[in-house]
């Protein structure tokens, strides 16, 4: 643990240099090239599952079919939530956000199933959640302390789609098998 403070002056100093950097200071350590790629590749996760729970929102039918569209817009909305976020914090880095819709399910981690029964969808995008979990898992650890904003904005994320796979997998149980 760090106990040397830098002094004001110096901060000051190391402030004034290298503005256009804006929020990536001189004590940035992460490989910021990496985390770009990484956090681009979670914005591409993020919208596949904004679409599909889009897609899943519109076609759900069957029994409990509308409060489980209505689950499915609010985790879309949710998703676009965390894709903005994603996207100003790739920003902030001096980065790009990629929306580029060619090479989008090939960067995300999670596939775009439509899924043909209200079963189906919820299993598709249970599946998904559990990828994202892990992946912003995976992506927190890779970070550790070399970029504390961007780990806690991911586990701010994270414990969304832990909640999400937990009303997902709720409302699996609750459906009958063919529905």
């Amino acid at each position: 643990m760090q106990t040397d403070l830098t002094d004001v002056s110096t901060l000051r100093a190391r402030a004034r240099k290298h503005i256009e950097d804006g929020a990536v200071t001189a004590g940035y350590s992460a490989d910021r090239t990496a985390v770009l790629r990484l956090l681009n590749d979670a914005l591409a996760t993020e919208i596949v599952c904004v679409l599909r729970y889009r897609r899943h929102h519109f076609m759900a039918r069957g029994i409990d079919a509308k409060s489980t569209a209505d689950e499915f817009l609010t985790h879309s909305n949710e998703e676009l939530a965390h894709a903005d976020r994603i996207a100003e914090r790739i920003v902030q880095l001096g980065g790009q956000p990629d929306f580029a819709p060619d090479g989008l399910t090939g960067r995300s981690h999670a596939e775009y199933v439509a899924g043909g029964s209200l079963v189906e969808m919820i299993r598709e995008d249970l599946v998904a959640e559990r990828i994202a979990i892990d992946s912003y898992r995976e992506l927190i650890g890779f970070l550790g302390d070399l970029d504390p904003t961007t780990s806690h904005m991911l586990k701010e994320i994270l414990a969304v789609e832990e909640q999400h796979a937990d009303e997902l997998a709720d409302l699996l149980k609750g459906l009958p098998a063919g529905s």
